[in-house]
């Protein structure tokens, strides 16, 4: 592994074809960059048997499950008991990812929102952290996090962040996360950066979402795990650390909220 540094990918889709035939050595490429694990994330249950196959392959690697929000008015409608079911996995550590996107898919928001309900609720019952994906719809996001959270108390983080500073502070006002993506690298992202900067650093979390949003200097092409390293980087910036402090932090924070994964790793 490089030098001591231990990152975390909270986010990554594994079973996606940009990486068939590869996932072996991507995970080990990534150990070499310093990131000893990740959460790979299916978006549609009936993919669930291949991505928790690529987690059982690898120590360093756990899964959640969830239908994608710009899949929900496609998928059946998921339920609360079948989400109970795979929690009962022991590298099954998240539920989602869910949430609401109306930049491409606003047609279905009905449907989105019903399945952003069922998510909430199987998060509540099983005391796994929610997983949301939010775009284009930050009044509704903030709105249906809220009511949930106010009927029962669950976690969650706001993956690949980069919405509206007024949807982050509703988040991180209900105790929840926001995860930086390779987005905070950008040269235009400074007010994304601005957004970061603000909010506690006991809160964030890092993640590629690869195969896409692959950080500067590798942005345009194939994004994978160890490019977390890249975004730790960005991140350690912003808040005036060394890497290593900012690593040891968020891997301080992943496992607050991922607590299935407390203790565990790769190489």
């Amino acid at each position: 592994m490089s030098d001591a540094i231990r990152i975390t990918d909270s986010h990554c889709h594994l079973d996606f074809p940009d990486f068939d035939g590869k996932v072996g050595e991507i995970v080990t490429r990534a150990a070499d960059m310093g990131v000893h694990r990740m959460v790979t994330i299916c978006t549609r249950l009936r993919h669930e048997p291949r991505v928790r196959a690529i987690a059982e392959a690898h120590a360093g690697v756990f899964y959640a499950a969830g239908t994608h929000p710009m899949s929900a008015h496609e998928e059946p409608m998921v339920t609360v008991d079948a989400l109970k079911a795979l929690a009962a996995h022991p590298k099954f550590v998240g539920i989602g990812e869910t949430g609401l996107d109306y930049h491409y898919t606003a047609e279905s928001a009905e449907v989105q929102q019903v399945s952003l309900r069922l998510h909430i609720e199987a998060a509540q019952e099983t005391g796994l952290p929610l997983i949301i994906h939010s775009r284009a719809a930050d009044e509704d996001m903030a709105r249906i996090l809220a009511e949930g959270y106010r009927a029962q108390p669950y976690s969650c983080v706001m993956h690949c962040f980069s919405s509206s500073a007024e949807l982050a502070r509703a988040a991180l006002d209900l105790g929840f996360y926001l995860s930086m993506s390779g987005i905070t690298t950008f040269p235009k992202s400074q007010e994304l950066r601005d957004i970061f900067a603000a909010a506690p650093l006991d809160r964030i979390l890092l993640e590629t979402d690869s195969p896409y949003l692959a950080p500067v200097p590798y942005r345009g092409k194939r994004n994978e795990p160890g490019y977390t390293r890249h975004t730790a980087e960005k991140a350690a910036e912003i808040y005036g650390l060394s890497l290593g402090e900012l690593a040891k932090q968020t891997e301080a924070n992943f496992e607050r909220l991922f607590t299935k994964c407390a203790g565990q790793g790769g190489q």
